[in-house]
């Protein structure tokens, strides 16, 4: 186990081709052929008394399955088994972040500025202040008028003064004859009627 888990941490990238017999850069064509040649001799219909055949077997097709997937080799090549790992996680795409984060001179770059700012805190808040809500706070263009929020009831109550004013008094009650009824006929005419 403690075996398995140090190849599946290992980031020297030799280790497939190894399965393979193999040297590290070795071509397409000499993968495929080596591949071929191990999975004939170690294939569990061959070998049906042999579980330690059928695991090398289980371990050349995944050598192979890797190497001739042209990003994942990439991958190992640069980063070993830990790069296929990061892969799986974070994406392929996210894989040379990922190492270029967790080099020393990233991790002494955040431990420097963390130094000389005191803390990251102080650091996030002088810059939240300062440019969110602060004298650096981007400023509207000139002429614009800035939004402000007012308040449901406040708008309300500035309608109806506006109306009021204009002449115009707002219905706010609902109409308390219950049997009145519309029908809206073909033609899209409507007609209204109360039963009296």
């Amino acid at each position: 186990m403690a075996e398995q888990r140090q190849r599946a941490l290992s980031t020297s990238g030799e280790a497939l081709y190894e399965i393979l017999a193999l040297e590290k850069g070795a071509t397409h064509d000499e993968i495929k052929k080596s591949y071929r040649k191990l999975a004939l001799k170690y294939h569990p219909d061959k070998n049906p008394d042999n579980p330690e055949a059928a695991e090398k077997f289980k371990e050349i097709n995944n050598a192979h399955a890797t190497l001739t997937d042209l990003s994942k080799r990439n991958i190992y090549d640069k980063y070993g088994s830990l790069g296929l790992y990061v892969a799986e996680q974070f994406g392929e795409e996210n894989v040379n972040t990922y190492f270029m984060l967790s080099s020393w001179w990233a991790k002494g770059l955040f431990a420097l500025c963390g130094l000389l700012t005191g803390c990251y805190l102080c650091c996030c808040l002088c810059c939240c202040f300062n440019c969110c809500c602060g004298k650096c706070k981007p400023k509207a263009p000139e002429g614009e008028q800035q939004e402000f929020c007012v308040s449901p009831e406040d708008l309300e109550e500035q309608i109806k003064n506006d109306m009021e004013r204009d002449g115009e008094t707002p219905i706010t009650l609902q109409p308390t004859n219950v049997t009145e009824k519309t029908q809206l006929i073909g033609d899209s005419h409507r007609s209204y009627r109360t039963e009296s």
